[in-house]
Formats: C-alpha cells, structure tokens, sequence
C-alpha cells in the first residue's frame, strides 16, 4: 500500500500530515504529486471530494518551499489557485495553511464579498500562495496592486464550474497576464470541448489523470426519490426532517429566494436551519457553515454554490428539494454526503414537472433510483405547514448588496431622499426659509396673462429676462431666426 512518504514529500510536510492523521493517498493522490513534484503540468479529471486540494497543494508546498529565497516581492504571488466560489477559496487557503505549518511560507485569500482594501493589504506584503477567485483578482490587477509577472505556479480548480458561472473570458484574460514558463495544474470533474480547448490553452504536454468519472456515485450513499407535488415539498421536508434524528442534513433549493423560503418554514415548525446563496454576504455565510460544521444549527439549505468543494464533516442526509437542471450537479450535490469511509442517504424530491430531469439523472448515473413512497399521515402534516406563519427574518435577501432589495444602508427606501430636489412623498421633508415645503404653493396661484401683470422670474429681483422691471417688453438682441409665424399681420 502506497503512503505519503513513499511520493517523495520532503520530511516538514510529512509530518504535517501526520499531525492531521493523513497517512494513505487517495488515487489521485498518489498519481498526481510524484509528476508535480518533477515540475510537470497536470490536468486532472476527478469530482469533488477525491482529495484534489492536496494533490496539487502538497507538491507545490514542497516546490515552493525548496525554492524560497525568503520573503516574497511585495504585490506580487508565487503560486496562485483560483476557485469559482468563496467558500471553496477560503477553504483551499486554511488547507494550505495547515500543510504549511511550520514553515516560512505565506498564504492569503482574496474574494468578493469584503471590502475591496482588506483584499489590497492581503497582497500588498507579497504571498507564496494566493487563493482567489477571477473577480477580484481582475479587479487588484486592474487597480494596479497585484503584479502576476513573477507566477510560479497556476491552479485552476473546479474549472468546468467556472465555466459554468460565466469566467471563461476572466479565464482567457488572466493567462494573458502571467508567465509562459509557469507549472499549470488543470482541475475538472468534467472535459467537455470547452474544457479541453481551456485546457490547451493553459497546460504544456500535461500529464493527464482520471480518477473517479463524474457519473459515479458513491457506493456507500443510500439513494431514494420521492414524487411529491410542488407545493407539498415543504411539508415532505419537515416530516423528513423531524421523523428521523439527523446529525446534519444539508438541503438543496434551485433558487435564492426558495432557499430563504425553507429556512423560514423550518424554523417555523421549530427545526434549527440556516442558508446561504448569493444574496448572503460573507459574513453571513461563514456564520452559517460555521454553525452547521459545529452542529449548532443542523439543517443547511443551500443553492449548488455549495455543490462543489465544500468539505464539510459528518453530513448524513443530503436532501435535493428540487432536482437540478443539469444532472451532473446531482452527482455534486449529493457529493456532500459520504465522505472520509462515512455511510450517507441522499433523498430527491420529484414533482410531477421534474420528471424529465429525474430521467435524465438516472441515465446518467445508470442506475435507477429507488422510489420512496410518501409517510403515513402525509396529508396530515400538510395542513399542519398550511397554518404555519412563518416570519421573514430581517437578513432574507439582504447581503452582498442592500440595495437589491431597494434599501439604503440606512435602511430607508432609494425613494426616500432628503435633498434639494424636493425631498420624498413620506418622512422629513425639506423646507424653505419662509417655512414653506418645496413643490408646495406659497399662495392663491394667479395667472398674469390674465390679470395683465407682468411675468416675473420667482427666483430674480428683476422679474422674468425677457421684461423689464417696469413690465414693459425689452428689446431683442439676439440673432434673428426670420421672420415668425405672424410676420406681416397687421
């Protein structure tokens, strides 16, 4: 049985390793990190959860570490991953953290999501690796304070999902900026044509591996599916849920606003539940993976930004409420489950609409999913969730950007504006020094045409330009346009 130190790791390393209990690679592990270690470029073709974090991070430590000529040159990056999502960027920087330990090697963590000058201080000192997702990497270097000459080393992780959020032409750009002679380590769970071309773009002669293919579940995750109509899903959901004690149970919603709509009936009925989607900001976010990693809050919905690469220990149901478009996405979610030699369950919920994709799953994975039939006393618990009521928390759709929801950071609506323009239909209204509020008549409106005075300017003492002070008209002296409509009447 191959171990860690028969891949040729240096000594630091191994026993950095050995302090987390890893002794035995996974596949590709084992095939990745003796090429990487010779220098070599790599596309590797292996799904979420195979351990691609330290097939590539564990080789290039080793590099990094051998070739360190002390401390990195300000704004600039040694070795850089990209990841397409947050989460999977901040967990890839604290497991190279971790291997690092001891070691003279530092690493940072850019992201949007947080204000843009704590990502300028994180690069301003110089970094040996730097994890970053393509965003705000373009935009440091738009800004000038992240300098990508100097790269040793290039990552691409998850790139078929990066593909997928719409990078590619962030991708096309950043390989422009960085050194014909770096390493180029390609990461997909898929090699569409996209991918490949992609990846020949990037890799010279790499050395190519495929472990575990994307439409292989795994043996140890107990697959059942569920036809429920749409809208009794979230009584299905809680009596899921509250039948059976689950440790954890991470829950997949197609949308934002449905997975803040579950959480709400969750809690409604008195189960523990938090979300994250795009809509959360960070803070928000890691709040919540917090307290389901530490088994404070047990139930975790979420939308596929966290179907990909988001190792989270000791998961044992994965629940898809609705069954995603694109199968391979099946396969990552439920990907969550089963990890580490663990057993897990994975229960899909098909409405009469999902159908096709249910039948599109099953080609894929070959294998035809176990049909669950509903609970007894089923109709029950729907009456019951029809008489919740539940309540919006606070933070629903508010995250990354307030204004979304058409508030201020003040709380008010972009409606309500106190300025010089009038002000708003409700709350504090600017006034005039005569105490009058502007757009409001400061007295009986009159008509002068009518009345035969003259038409005064309100804002100059001389009245209107084209009169004199006395009312009478002043002459023109402008350039004449020709003769008008009534030139020559009498």
């Amino acid at each position: 049985m191959t171990k860690f130190p028969d891949l040729g790791l240096s000594r630091p390393l191994i026993a950095a390793l050995e302090a987390k209990n890893y002794t035995v690679p996974t596949p590709i592990q084992a095939q990745a990190i003796p090429p990487v270690l010779a220098g070599r470029d790599l596309l590797g073709i292996a799904q979420t959860g195979t351990g691609k974090t330290a097939a590539f991070m564990l080789p290039s430590l080793d590099r990094l570490i051998a070739a360190s000529t002390g401390r990195p040159t300000p704004r600039r990056a040694r070795m850089l991953v990209l990841a397409p999502t947050r989460e999977l960027a901040a967990q890839i920087a604290e497991s190279a953290r971790t291997y690092a330990a001891g070691q003279h090697i530092s690493v940072g963590v850019i992201f949007g999501g947080v204000p843009n000058n704590k990502s300028i201080r994180e690069v301003s000192r110089g970094l040996d690796v730097l994890v970053a997702t393509p965003g705000r990497l373009l935009d440091l270097v738009d800004q000038r304070q992240l300098d990508l000459s100097a790269l040793e080393i290039l990552v691409l992780d998850e790139a078929d999902q990066m593909l997928d959020l719409g990078f590619v032409h962030a991708l096309k750009r950043i390989v422009k900026l960085i050194p014909t002679g770096r390493q180029t380590l390609f990461f997909s769970a898929t090699m569409p044509k996209t991918i490949r071309q992609l990846a020949d773009a990037y890799c010279r002669n790499p050395v190519e591996i495929a472990v575990t293919p994307v439409a292989k579940t795994a043996d140890r995750i107990g697959q059942t599916v569920t036809h429920v109509n749409q809208a009794e899903k979230q009584a299905l959901l809680t009596r899921v849920l509250g039948d059976q004690p689950v440790g954890r149970a991470l829950v997949f919603s197609r949308t934002k606003h449905g997975a803040d709509k579950i959480v709400r009936f969750l809690e409604a009925a008195g189960i523990s539940a938090g979300a994250i989607h795009g809509n959360k900001s960070q803070g928000q976010r890691e709040r919540a993976l917090a307290a389901f990693r530490d088994g404070s809050m047990p139930v975790l919905v979420a939308t596929d930004i966290a179907a990909r690469g988001i190792d989270i220990p000791g998961v044992e149901l994965v629940v898809n409420f609705d069954l995603p478009d694109v199968p391979e996405q099946y396969v990552h979610r439920i990907g969550r489950t089963a990890r580490a030699g663990a057993e897990g369950r994975a229960i899909a919920f098909c409405s009469p609409d999902e159908r096709i994709n249910l039948r599109d799953i099953e080609k894929l994975v070959r294998m035809k999913i176990a049909d669950a039939p509903l609970p007894e006393g089923f109709m029950a618990t729907v009456a019951e969730i029809k008489r919740l009521k539940p309540v919006k928390k606070a933070d629903d759709n508010q995250g990354v950007d307030r204004f979304k929801a058409g508030r201020r950071a003040d709380g008010r609506r972009r409606d309500q504006r106190n300025d010089r323009h009038g002000g708003a239909k409700t709350g504090h209204q600017p006034k005039r020094a005569d105490g009058s509020v502007p757009g409001e008549a400061r007295g009986p409106v009159r008509n002068p045409l009518r009345s035969g005075e003259p038409q005064r300017h309100p804002q100059r003492a001389g009245g209107h330009p084209g009169h004199r002070p006395d009312g009478a008209r002043a002459p023109f002296r402008g350039r004449s346009r020709g003769p008008s409509r009534g030139a020559g009447r009498a």
